[in-house]
């Protein structure tokens, strides 16, 4: 990774693959909105408490960045989530199976910090991945 946005993600996802949700959450400005998680962009406190509730409901979550593409002031990222359902998450409960989400993100910066994300998630594979859905095919 070359330029300092793309330098600063890294160091962000070595801190959520480490479990430090704080090391993780510096990577956003005080201002952010994070567009595609809910209906409205999600500001700082709602970016915190998705986390926290991705955390608590995944054991030890891990990405990994499959491709990371920068231009001017953007960041994009296609990504894979894993983990293993060991608590609620969005009422489902605990179901112990493993969870692979792919994703692709852009996030936009200025002084070094993430001030506007774009994310796009399969949330239909997520769910049937917990059962909650029927899978396709």
């Amino acid at each position: 990774m070359s330029s300092l946005n793309e330098a600063n993600v890294g160091r962000a996802l070595a801190e959520w693959n480490a479990g430090n949700l704080e090391g993780y959450l510096a990577l956003y400005d005080e201002n952010i909105r994070l567009h595609g998680y809910s209906p409205e962009p999600m500001t700082k406190p709602e970016v915190r408490g998705f986390y926290e509730m991705i955390h608590r409901a995944y054991d030890g979550p891990q990405l990994v960045f499959h491709d990371v593409f920068s231009a001017g002031d953007r960041v994009a990222i296609r990504f894979t989530m894993t983990g293993v359902h060991r608590g609620e998450f969005l009422g489902i409960a605990p179901t112990g199976r493993h969870i692979a989400v792919d994703g692709i993100t852009i996030l936009r910066f200025a002084n070094g910090r993430c001030v506007e994300r774009w994310s796009s998630v399969d949330r239909y594979a997520w769910l049937a991945q917990l059962g909650a859905a029927p899978p396709i095919g």
